[in-house]
């Protein structure tokens, strides 16, 4: 049976920023418990689906500190430059199917535990007790603020020096970047809470840098 002509438009080309993808069939990031420590299950997972014939595969998501440690449950890791050649095996076999490889980059704020950093979870506001842990966060500072910002580029350019061709920000699900997006979550009285101008300050001071 022939295909219908209705859907050739999704195996058309279609420009995403600076790069082209083969055609509009786009594997969004999601969770295969493989976490950093079974880097080639991980890359393996992503190749089939490279394989397969999508035009965009992407990666679990990543950690860019370890003040967003996910520990018991599996999760990536960019925290140093010894976590890109993990990475870097995801993006080589994507690529070898002829897809681009996405990368999810993500803080967890005040919905981590840090159960194997003992960094002190990060929140929009302090006090707020963790999901499933008897834990607290503290509030971000402004000081924080430049921090993060910083450990966001950093981890973006390495996800650059792996090959990746897509970079995302992970901005859902009460992580770090949607308490300051949530007009229920965010009650700062700086710059960065408030009007929904100011709340989105974060994430696009991120996108800008």
């Amino acid at each position: 049976m022939g295909r219908n002509p209705y859907f050739d438009i999704l195996f058309e080309p279609v420009k995403i920023g600076p790069v082209t993808t083969k055609n509009r069939f786009y594997q969004v990031p999601h969770a295969t418990a493989h976490g950093y420590n079974m880097p080639n299950a991980h890359a393996g997972v992503r190749a089939i689906k490279a394989e397969g014939g999508w035009g965009v595969v992407c990666t679990d998501l990543v950690s860019i500190h370890p003040t967003s440690d996910d520990a018991p449950y599996p999760y990536l890791t960019l925290w140093d430059d010894a976590d890109i050649a993990a990475l870097a095996l995801v993006a080589e076999k994507v690529h070898e199917h002829g897809a681009l490889a996405g990368v999810e980059l993500w803080h967890g704020g005040s919905s981590v535990a840090n159960l194997f950093s003992r960094e002190a979870p990060l929140g929009v506001e302090s006090g707020r007790p963790i999901y499933n842990d008897p834990v607290q966060s503290r509030i971000v500072t402004k000081s924080d603020i430049k921090e993060f910002r910083r450990w966001y580029v950093t981890a973006a350019k390495r996800a650059k020096v792996a090959g990746f061709d897509i970079i995302y920000i992970y901005a859902t699900h009460d992580y770090l970047i949607h308490s300051f997006l949530s007009s229920q979550r965010n009650f700062r009285t700086d710059e960065y809470g408030g009007s929904v101008e100011n709340r989105v300050r974060l994430l696009r001071e991120l996108i800008e840098e």
